[in-house]
């Protein structure tokens, strides 16, 4: 899965700006260290994108939906072979 590179950057820059006013000379490495930590770490979670997630919930949904169909057929006519 791809992440967003703007959510990345943004997440290490928030990051660096947290380190203290003395180490600012180091900001800007440590900003990139903190970007490439993250995108390793994140890059060896299991993850789907929301769209992804959305279009197997969906299809979860209508097989859910046929499922329940089937069943209830089924049991009509299990209703009407016990007539």
């Amino acid at each position: 899965m791809a992440f967003d590179p703007k959510s990345l950057d943004d997440l290490a820059r928030r990051l660096a700006d947290a380190v203290p006013p003395g180490l600012t000379a180091l900001k800007n490495d440590l900003e990139q260290n903190f970007k490439a930590v993250l995108q390793s770490g994140l890059t060896k979670l299991d993850l789907v994108t929301r769209q992804e997630f959305d279009v197997q919930a969906g299809v979860l949904r209508r097989s859910r939906e046929r499922l329940e169909e089937l069943e209830a057929r089924i049991a009509a006519l299990e209703g009407k072979k016990k007539k």
